[in-house]
């Protein structure tokens, strides 16, 4: 294996899955086992093409539970008879300006209680919710919109500003603009809730006729193209994830209540959140956006039995002063992705949390990992064909033999996952194929073989199990939100002065994910670092704005002319391993980065 992946992370064996740990696991999960079964159940028997739908869930919790609580947010609540109809008004609005099975919706807005009633009303038509990163702006937008290949889109008052930096402001010819808000509508929108308080609120028929088959959502991720891509989401991945995660896993009751600060066009609520209420019929508390200093009374006011985390936001509440209120709240059970093994045993022990389901996915993967057992520093395991295979750092590419195949890892090594496609596990994809084909590999292990490749280094922890350890290639993940590399230098490159640009992500002490660095060259001499910073944060969200600049002549390749990152990576930001000039972002714009400041932020003093 290579040296670059195996320094990333060694193996510890504290955190090797035993057979005895799964025996322990197996004899706490009694009392639930009707629960799990129900999940297996549906899971084993869940078939593509039989009709079945998120929005046909709806409706039967609305039929069997009408009165129980479907959705919380601030001040309002609906029962789930009050959210169905809510949702078949709009749905009913949407049918009479022309939207059938198959179309698109596009959705921008922030999260709040009418972005979820709009996506159940757009999947109970058979359409498709484009859920649109309401932080994106100008081009990237644009091509968020573009992939959609929307006939309509809702847009929230409080993302006006986002749409109009892009070229699809109302009016234009392709597309109709619905305004959700209060007030009248702006000029060249048409205003939803007047429409929708005159609609009727009965069921629609053709939600019973939607096969599981059919696409439910467009989910944004970042890639090695430098643009998001829209994955697709079928309904059939959807509830699958909801029984083998949710009903098997999570495991909530129809009277527990879900806490979700995480933005509603991310998986991690729309699917993960989201399936865990809707499998037993329990209650989803929104919350506006995550703030550490309120988390715990927004948990408190919600009564939240669970919540669902990044693993930034956990670590973000271990980053806050103790109190006395720390285990003062009703959560026994949490679902997540992130959490990392070094911070795992103080979270829980600190906060009281009974269990942590940590699970590992992605929006266009067909597999997923899931903690379903309850063990400490996992991932979870996945029944489905999968493995962890050599990765050469250097290439950026999964290492072969000389027969061209790819060799698997040791138990407790370290490698880059893979999911074999098949008529079970199929592929869903992206909206545009060519990024699709880029994601698979073929002839792995056999001629004619073709498997998922996820772009993750894992280690295998045995028994099916895996914990995660980095992401690979042009991908990184800060604030919660994965970053495309090459989209973060074709803005760096935008600029005149920059005449090459090469950018990764560094580790920072005590804070997790990678902060965005860039290794520029700069025509003639020119830097000008006030500058510099407002034009990046006019061309991407915040969290892709680079943290950290290097200013070198001249930008180290491999053989095969790709940019040579793993040196870069190596030396960070440290100003005693780099004599090139360092720069940091602050407030003003970027300012020379001095051995003080280094200090600072490796002792966890700064706020980046």
């Amino acid at each position: 294996m290579s040296k670059a992946v195996t320094a990333i992370a060694t193996d510890s064996a504290s955190d090797r899955v035993r057979f005895s740990d799964l025996v322990r696991s197996a004899v706490r999960m009694l009392p639930e086992f009707p629960m799990v079964a129900r999940g297996l159940l549906r899971l084993a028997t869940l078939k593509p093409a039989r009709r079945g739908s998120i929005g046909a869930l709806i409706e039967a919790h609305a039929s069997r539970r009408p009165q129980s609580l479907a959705l919380r947010f601030e001040d309002r609540q609906w029962t789930y008879a009050q959210f169905n109809a809510e949702a078949n008004r709009i749905a009913r609005v949407l049918q009479d300006q022309g939207i059938r099975a198959g179309d698109a919706v596009a959705i921008l807005m922030e999260n709040r209680a009418e972005v979820l009633i709009v996506v159940a009303a757009v999947l109970k038509l058979g359409a498709i919710a484009g859920m649109l990163n309401h932080q994106q702006r100008g081009d990237v937008l644009s091509h968020s919109i573009k992939l959609t290949q929307a006939k309509l889109m809702v847009v929230g008052q409080e993302s006006r500003e986002a749409i109009e930096s892009t070229t699809f402001a109302p009016g234009y010819a392709a597309m109709a603009f619905f305004w959700e808000g209060e007030g009248g509508a702006p000029e060249g929108y048409t205003a939803l809730r007047p429409l929708a308080e005159k609609a009727s609120s009965e069921n629609l028929p053709q939600t019973a006729r939607i096969p599981l088959k059919s696409p439910a959502f467009y989910v944004f991720t970042s890639g090695t193209t430098g643009l998001p891509k829209a994955s697709v989401m079928t309904h059939f991945r959807w509830i699958r994830g909801m029984a083998g995660l949710s009903e098997s896993a999570v495991r909530l009751r129809s009277d527990d209540v879900l806490y979700c600060c995480l933005p509603l066009y991310h998986n991690n609520a729309l699917t993960v959140s989201w399936g865990a209420v809707l499998a037993n019929g329990a209650g989803f508390a929104l919350g506006r956006r995550f703030s550490a200093s309120r988390f715990w009374d927004e948990i408190r006011a919600n009564r939240a039995t669970s919540f669902c985390y990044i693993g930034e936001l956990c670590r973000y509440l271990l980053n806050r002063p103790a109190s006395e209120r720390d285990r003062d709240h009703a959560v026994r059970v949490i679902v997540g992705n992130g959490l990392r093994p070094e911070i795992w045993d103080d979270f829980q022990q600190r906060f009281g949390i009974d269990r942590i389901v940590e699970f590992y996915g992605a929006s266009e993967a067909n597999l997923a990992f899931v903690n379903a057992w309850g063990l400490k520093r996992t991932a979870g395991y996945c029944p489905l064909s999968h493995a962890i295979v050599e990765f050469d750092a250097e290439e950026e590419a999964p290492a072969r033999d000389a027969q061209g195949r790819l060799k698997r890892v040791a138990k407790g090594g370290v490698g880059l996952l893979i999911g074999e496609v098949t008529k079970k596990t199929p592929f869903d994809g992206y909206t545009d194929r060519k990024a699709s084909e880029a994601k698979l590999l073929r002839n792995v292990f056999a001629e004619g073989d073709c498997w998922f490749n996820s772009g993750d280094l894992v280690r295998d922890q045995g028994y099916k199990h895996i914990q995660f350890v980095d992401r690979v290639g042009d991908t990184f993940r800060w604030k919660g939100e994965n970053v495309a590399t090459t989209e973060v230098e074709a803005a760096l490159c935008a600029s005149g002065d920059i005449e090459e640009a090469v950018v990764y992500g560094v580790q920072i002490p005590g804070m997790d994910g990678r902060a965005g660095m860039a290794s520029l060259s700069v025509n003639g001499g020119r830097f000008d670092g006030v500058a510099l910073a407002s034009a990046l944060r006019q061309k991407l969200p915040q969290y892709a704005v680079p943290v950290f600049l290097r200013l070198r002549q001249d930008q180290e390749t491999t053989s095969t002319f790709k940019h040579r990152k793993v040196d870069l990576k190596r030396e960070g930001f440290d100003p005693s391993r780099v004599k090139d000039p360092l720069y940091v972002l602050e407030q003003n714009g970027y300012v020379p980065l001095t051995t003080d400041t280094f200090v600072t932020i490796q002792n966890g003093q700064a706020r980046l």
